[in-house]
């Protein structure tokens, strides 16, 4: 090994990818392609609907919208980068180009756990308060919850990413991941992380435990606000207007639970095969909830489908 690159300083990454597994590679890539379109194509139209249709002009779609939008720049800031390292052995990154993809993934998922709480806090007022509910969720108040919601996800994101790139790195650049996941190249600095680890983990405790505690606490108001209509139709409909929401945070916090919640195989001579499962299963985690909540939404939600078909109506009209 060459001494000097041991103590010069880490200009590129190099991403592992699946290039231990070749035969792989190409399959992943036509299903992770096809995916990546499925989900542009699902909250493209579901953002012109939200935008076109002036029946969706509410807080819940306003919501809804950004939440599509969200998920269009998650997966455009990693999915891409895949699909390239799976067709280019030992893909390499520049360090700034790194830094860049780290944050996106990382504003983008901070905000979207912000988010699904707002839009909580929108199906609880609705339910539990409908006579108050278009003078608290009002426009001047719908929109600065969105706003700060992206606000939220950006500042936590650039605290995180520039206490890890104020790191030393020398040597070893190989990140075994698809992506530049923050955790992965943590591993690799030449320096004590233990700012960054305490730093990360108060950053879950509020991103990922704040709005999970907060969204349970709305649905119990929620649940038993239903339950104490006295039609059975009247409680269908109330339900009806906040289970896509309700599925959509489950299926969230779900694959969270599992990716990081799944017990480590002990078998030493299963360690390859563990790896490969833990990429795949951040792989799918990665692409899984942006392609289901546009199907969510449109599949549970009258208004929706009304507005997708009027879409769809229009353009075939002006062809």
């Amino acid at each position: 090994m060459d001494r000097s690159n041991e103590t010069s300083p880490v200009s590129h990454f190099i991403l592992l990818g699946l290039s231990a597994h070749p035969k792989l590679e190409k399959t992943f890539f036509v299903l992770i392609l096809l995916t990546y379109l499925v989900i542009l194509l699902g909250n493209g139209v579901l953002i012109l609907a939200t935008v076109l249709d002036s029946h969706l002009h509410t807080p819940m779609y306003f919501f809804l919208g950004n939440l599509s939008f969200l998920d269009i720049c998650y997966t455009t800031s990693s999915i891409p980068l895949v699909l390239d390292g799976f067709l280019t052995p030992r893909k390499t990154i520049s360090f700034s180009g790194c830094a860049v993809q780290m944050f996106l993934s990382f504003a983008m998922g901070s905000t979207e756990c912000v988010l699904l709480g707002m839009m909580a806090f929108d199906r609880y007022v609705a339910i539990c308060n409908p006579l108050r509910f278009p003078v608290v969720m009002n426009k001047a108040a719908y929109v600065p919850m969105a706003a700060s919601s992206w606000a939220s996800g950006i500042i936590t994101a650039t605290v995180q990413i520039s206490l890890a790139m104020r790191l030393p790195f020398f040597g070893d650049n190989v990140i075994n991941h698809f992506t530049c996941e923050i955790l992965a190249v943590l591993k690799l600095a030449c320096a004590d992380i233990s700012i960054n680890v305490i730093s990360m983990g108060v950053a879950n405790v509020i991103f990922l435990g704040v709005p999970v505690l907060f969204i349970f606490v709305s649905y119990i108001f929620i649940l038993s606000t239903i339950l104490r209509i006295p039609s059975a139709e009247g409680r269908k409909k109330a339900f009806s207007t906040c289970s896509a929401h309700l599925t959509v945070v489950i299926v969230f916090y779900g694959t969270i639970l599992f990716m990081y919640g799944k017990p480590k195989s002990k078998d030493p001579w299963g360690a390859d095969k563990q790896d490969l499962t833990d990429k795949l299963i951040s792989l799918f985690y990665g692409v899984l909830n942006p392609m289901l909540n546009p199907i969510i939404y449109s599949l549970r939600n009258k208004d929706v489908k009304a507005a997708v078909r009027n879409l769809l109506r229009q353009k075939h009209f002006k062809w």
